[in-house]
């Protein structure tokens, strides 16, 4: 099968070190998913996200074509990355308290006062 790199393929968990996964794809690919691109967030463990067993779909990150192992992706394919995923409402109630409110509050006295400044020059 021809493997193309951004393309999704689905693999087989095989083995877990500390720096990584590996996955089988077929009887000539085999590849592996580094710690970071496991997930958006800090992964302690790896085994609390993949374990050995587990069929996933993975986006190829690269291929080196002379051993035909691959660099893969999990993250990637989450929907919920940190750019998309929703704010919290705590943080959305902050920013309503702190936007330009204040600023607009205080715009006019501003302007009084420039204009003020300007006329004693």
């Amino acid at each position: 099968m021809t493997y193309t790199v951004g393309g999704i393929i689905e693999g087989t968990i095989t083995g877990i070190q500390p720096y990584g996964a590996f996955v089988y794809i077929d009887e000539n690919t085999t590849g592996l998913i580094h710690i970071s691109e496991l997930s958006d967030g800090f992964v302690k463990e790896i085994e609390g996200i993949v374990k050995v067993g587990d069929k996933l779909k993975l986006k190829i990150l690269d291929i080196d074509p002379k051993t035909h192992q691959m660099r893969l992706s999990l993250k990637a394919l989450k929907v919920t990355s940190r750019k998309t995923r929703p704010r919290s409402r705590s943080v959305l109630k902050l920013k309503e308290r702190i936007g330009f409110a204040s600023v607009k509050a205080k715009m006019n006295e501003w302007i009084i006062e420039a204009k003020k400044e300007l006329n004693h020059d």
